[in-house]
């Protein structure tokens, strides 16, 4: 098979959709299929082997590392005419979308969609109700023309068919469980970063508005915390005058990322607008219990009670409650560890990527029987 993976979002960014598109040529090398990868910025010219095609773009204001790509079609067109592929597989389209899904039918090829960033959620928290609603009219539009559009949650996937796009399936994240494990667990780390012996409380993300990561703030009195924030991002200054006795360990990866997320003791998460938070589930395939806002795909990854604990979005009293619990409580707490490690150890990126491919299948079939 060949698929060309067209993203909004590549390297050298980092984010949750760069992370699981990398995850698809991977699979695709792996399993024998050829693919050609298209995105904007100044991407590699290679990943996984295969050719990587870079899209003219501008930076975001305010935060020039993500790349807004520019509207090419003639450019996408004959890119994709050129590689000729059997199925193309658009990840996070919102500016591409509608370019991609015209020249796809022009080429008579089967798009796989896959929803996974909430821009109109994203709109709402900014009191922007007419935004809202435009960026749901231009999801729809992008999406009923896909053959498949996978959704990374239940919960997503209800959003999207309350807003009338069809064919829609849950299609989760899959996790590293051999980068992300309780073995990884260092307390030589532990004692550098809380050298009084605290409790490791931390955020792992993107520093940027909708994360509300301030929330953390009333956390930083409890007795014997420390929190930890790992990421960066545009709200990084303004999280350091908010959360002055935070340890702000900046963006890590590979190992020394998953040495730190499996040194803590409790991750929260008070993002509302997580489609999935792959972040959150590397945490509890490091053995660490999560406290999450009861919103979004948290909501389905977090089993409140048993791998963390839910509170109702804006709630931030019943956030400390949660979190002062498990610092209380380090028999819970390594019974929730537990149980979330469980919860995520068979959700291994080949297996997601296998049901992937038969989504591919699936969407090829509709262009034979719908004649779409």
């Amino acid at each position: 098979m060949r698929v060309a993976v067209v993203s909004e979002s590549f390297l050298p960014h980092i984010n949750g959709v760069t992370g699981s598109v990398l995850q698809v040529p991977r699979h695709l090398r792996r399993t024998g299929h050829d693919a050609l990868v298209v995105a904007p910025g100044d991407p590699p010219p290679i990943c996984e082997g295969f050719e990587v095609v870079a899209l003219p773009s501008v930076g975001l204001p305010g935060y020039s590392q993500v790349r807004l790509p520019l509207v090419v079609t003639g450019m996408i067109v004959r890119e994709l005419s050129r590689f000729a592929p059997d199925v193309i597989h658009l990840a996070s389209p919102f500016v591409l979308g509608g370019p991609v899904v015209r020249a796809a039918a022009s080429l008579n090829v089967p798009v796989v969609a896959i929803y996974q960033t909430d821009v109109a959620g994203f709109a709402r928290r900014y009191g922007l109700t007419a935004a809202s609603n435009a960026a749901w009219r231009r999801i729809r539009s992008i999406h009923e023309r896909a053959h498949v559009t996978l959704a990374p949650s239940p919960t997503a996937a209800r959003d999207l068919e309350e807003h009338g796009v069809p064919r829609v399936h849950v299609w989760p994240r899959g996790v590293d469980t051999t980068l992300f494990s309780p073995a990884h667990r260092d307390p030589g780390w532990r004692a550098q970063v809380a050298s009084a012996g605290e409790l490791l409380v931390g955020f792992v993300g993107r520093l940027a508005a909708e994360k509300q990561v301030e929330d953390l703030a009333v956390l930083a009195d409890l007795p014997g915390v420390r929190l930890v924030v790992i990421g960066d991002g545009p709200e990084r200054d303004r999280l350091k005058y908010r959360l002055p006795g935070a340890h702000f360990a900046g963006v890590l990866t590979g190992r020394e990322l998953s040495r730190a997320v499996a040194s803590l003791d409790v991750v929260v998460h008070p993002g509302p607008h997580e489609t999935f938070c792959q972040a959150a589930q590397e945490a509890m395939a490091s053995g660490v219990p999560v406290v999450a806002v009861g919103a979004g795909g948290l909501v389905d990854l977090v089993h409140s009670g048993r791998t963390g604990w839910h509170y109702r979005p804006g709630d931030l009293q019943a956030l400390r409650a949660h979190v002062a619990h498990l610092a209380g409580d380090p028999v819970r707490r390594l019974a929730m560890g537990v149980a979330a490690h469980r919860s995520v150890r068979s959700r291994t990126w080949p297996v997601v990527c296998d049901r992937l491919l038969d989504h591919y299948d699936e969407a090829a079939r509709s262009m034979v029987v719908g004649g779409r």
